[in-house]
């Protein structure tokens, strides 16, 4: 647990020294969300309709933005190297870095996805089931943000290969996580697809944690 809190710290630490970074995730998910009902056109009930399935697609690209950074940096320093050689589990420093990137661009994508649903003309019934829907799936993009960046790590233009290798793999989260808000909107209970993201987030948390650890070590070989 020491071990832990000194990752997170670090790299909270590291985060605050490039907040420009969180605030172009930030400015992009409210770009790209605010892109829509110009498209769309200023029709309420599509806008309520499409609401959930907007506010998720942008949150999905805007924690794409910052994940070819999850490992990049301590790579290109040498403390990566440090770290995967230290005595003590590499899993342990994966998940500080996963809890790190989860503070400085997943909560603040929850803290304003309700500012936006309102601006899409979200109804009520549902900012409730979007926020724990995020709070449930948002951890587990960026684990399996971890992933992807563990295995593009080193590659020429890795950001895109990251968001190729990873969005494959978002769309349960996305399905779900709009479903859900869709689900109490209806006045219909939200319980079984958060219950699938719950469940989602269990099964990616040793796995993604296993298969970035083994990505890591063989990036540094």
């Amino acid at each position: 647990m020491r071990r832990l809190a000194l990752v997170i710290r670090r790299d909270l630490r590291l985060a605050l020294r490039q907040a420009s970074d969180s605030a172009i995730v930030i400015a992009f998910f409210l770009l790209a969300v605010a892109l829509f009902p110009l498209a769309l056109g200023p029709e309420t009930n599509l806008l309520e309709r499409t609401a959930a399935g907007i506010v998720w697609v942008g949150a999905l690209l805007s924690a794409m933005l910052s994940l070819d950074r999850l490992f990049l940096a301590d790579y290109e320093d040498g403390s990566l190297e440090q770290l995967v050689l230290a005595p003590g589990s590499l899993a342990v420093v994966v998940l500080g870095k996963v809890i790190a990137h989860w503070l400085t661009t997943g909560l603040p994508l929850m803290a304003a996805a309700p500012l936006l649903a309102l601006l899409l003309h979200m109804d009520a019934a549902g900012f409730a089931t979007l926020l724990l829907a995020m709070a449930l799936g948002t951890p587990s993009l960026s684990l399996l943000g971890a992933l992807g960046a563990g295995l593009s790590l080193g590659a020429r233009r890795g950001g895109v290969l990251v968001s190729l290798l990873v969005l494959p793999l978002c769309l349960p989260v996305l399905i779900f996580g709009a479903g859900a808000v869709d689900r109490a909107v209806q006045g219909l209970p939200a319980t079984p697809p958060l219950m699938v993201l719950a469940a989602f987030l269990l099964a990616a948390l040793p796995l993604s944690l296993w298969a970035s650890t083994a990505a890591l070590r063989q990036a540094l070989e």
